[in-house]
């Protein structure tokens, strides 16, 4: 089998039929999301996949190494970047990024679980690997949840889609006062989904580039429809 990245497997109960594979954001690593996925209580057995992104450069930061699924030029996470969306973005980066998870789906559907039930999600940069991964991913999905983030490589979108993922359902999530990746900008990514007929549904919270309690209900609620389908 192909080597896949190093990273948390968590599974809620035996012989687990759904697989949710959580990418975290920017600097952290796989651990980040393993309590709040402990949260969930969903009413199905869950394996959970929390990859760590690989070590690499962030120009933002100076150049410091550390976790990133790609790297962020100066301005890229700015207020301006609302007005320039798909532009200063890493596209090797982000494309090496969803290669990966590829290789984690290829994974759990080699143990047997189905397209419809491996779910993908992700915080911040996470976020935006997993809607660019799964709305190009070749089947439908059982969902994608994009948590205080945005659309990548959106110029690219229509002409790579795959078609069976225009059905792939979408959670998306931002804080209204976040600092990090401007609330605008999450929504208008959201917006720009909705105009190309994606199946969206939209939440935002008083935080900032965080996760909030209602946030976490939220995300269950929306699982477990997803999960009974």
């Amino acid at each position: 089998m192909t080597s896949v990245l190093p990273g948390i497997t968590l599974e809620t109960g035996t012989d687990p039929k759904h697989c949710i594979i959580w990418l975290h954001g920017l600097g952290a690593d796989g651990e980040d999301f393993v309590p709040i996925a402990e949260e969930l209580e969903l009413p199905v057995a869950v394996r959970y996949i929390f990859p760590h992104a690989p070590m690499r450069p962030v120009t933002i930061n100076g150049g410091y190494v550390m976790r990133a699924w790609y790297d962020i030029v100066a301005g890229a996470a700015s207020a301006e970047i609302s007005a320039n969306i798909g532009r200063h973005e890493d596209s090797a980066g982000i494309r090496a990024s969803q290669a990966e998870i590829e290789k984690l789906i290829a994974q759990e559907r080699q143990r047997g679980i189905a397209a419809k039930d491996i779910f993908l999600a992700g915080f911040s940069q996470g976020g935006a690997v997993v809607l660019h991964t799964g709305l190009r991913h070749k089947e439908r999905l059982g969902g994608i949840l994009a948590l205080s983030t945005y659309l990548p490589l959106p110029r690219t979108l229509q002409s790579e889609a795959c078609e069976s993922a225009r059905h792939t359902p979408i959670f998306m999530a931002h804080g209204r006062d976040d600092a990090v990746i401007p609330y605008d900008f999450g929504r208008a990514s959201a917006e720009e989904l909705r105009r190309q007929g994606y199946a969206l549904e939209w939440h935002s919270y008083d935080m900032p580039h965080s996760v909030c309690p209602e946030e976490i209900r939220d995300i269950g609620l929306w699982l477990t429809r997803r999960l009974s389908e």
